[in-house]
């Protein structure tokens, strides 16, 4: 509450105030848009990567896919100092390159690809893929035919599952960011440490709140959107 009353001390009987949520997106409005812009950014290449990588992996399983598979869950067993002080050391002499959001967005890509390669893979697990294509390419469908009109649709539930998976981790994402950022590409979630840091209750408070606000929407959407649609209609008729 001491984000929206006016005296954190005396509680709500000092009255209710937006003066520090205000305070707050006037002082770290940045680090909220860089944080949906990362989040966004880290989606896309996890769907270009990840995608992919599930259907590959699905399409082939022996034991060298099942070693790959548990090859892409180290990143999320690493700790995340682990793995940011690794990128530091392998691209911290590429100055331009080390200042720039763009290597943040290397770390979260590591971090969030192995929920999403997992997510698509589950649901490529439970269909028939190869009974799929066969179908399609006796009618005549090329790869990219099958591969987009018939395993893509087919996979809409796992994809969307983790794509909201990733978007919301990316969102979140401290230990890694805190190790990766500068002054000029400070996150939320950064810089809401920054805001407790600097003893200031009612501003790291509303700061809790506008985080809240961002991140609660997208866990109702992640609930919405994975449910089969037959389960929503039965939910709502």
């Amino acid at each position: 509450m001491a984000g929206v009353t006016e005296n954190f001390f005396i509680g709500i009987k000092s009255g209710l105030t937006l003066r520090w949520v205000v305070e707050v997106w006037s002082l770290y409005n940045r680090t909220i848009f860089l944080s949906i812009g990362i989040a966004l950014a880290t989606l896309a290449v996890t769907l270009l990567i990840g995608v992919p990588a599930a259907y590959v992996l699905a399409r082939r399983q022996n034991r060298y896919t099942r070693w790959i598979e548990e090859l892409m869950v180290l990143p999320v067993a690493v700790p995340g100092l682990a793995t940011a002080l690794a990128l530091i050391l392998l691209y911290g002499q590429f100055s331009a390159f080390r200042i720039s959001w763009t290597f943040i967005l290397v770390g979260h890509v590591l971090f969030t690809l192995p929920f999403m390669v997992r997510s698509v893979l589950a649901v490529m697990g439970a269909i028939d893929l190869k009974t799929l294509e066969d179908a399609a390419a006796s009618l005549g469908a090329t790869f990219m035919q099958r591969f987009f009109h018939v395993i893509l649709p087919n996979c809409r539930q796992g994809i969307l599952a983790g794509a909201l998976m990733v978007v919301t981790l990316s969102m979140g994402e401290f230990n890694i960011t805190w190790m990766l950022h500068t002054p000029l590409t400070m996150t939320l979630p950064v810089g809401l440490a920054d805001s407790y840091a600097s003893m200031r209750l009612e501003i790291g408070s509303a700061y809790t709140i506008i985080f809240f606000f961002m991140i609660i929407p997208l866990l109702i959407a992640m609930q919405w959107m994975t449910e089969p649609a037959n389960a929503r209609k039965s939910t709502h008729g």
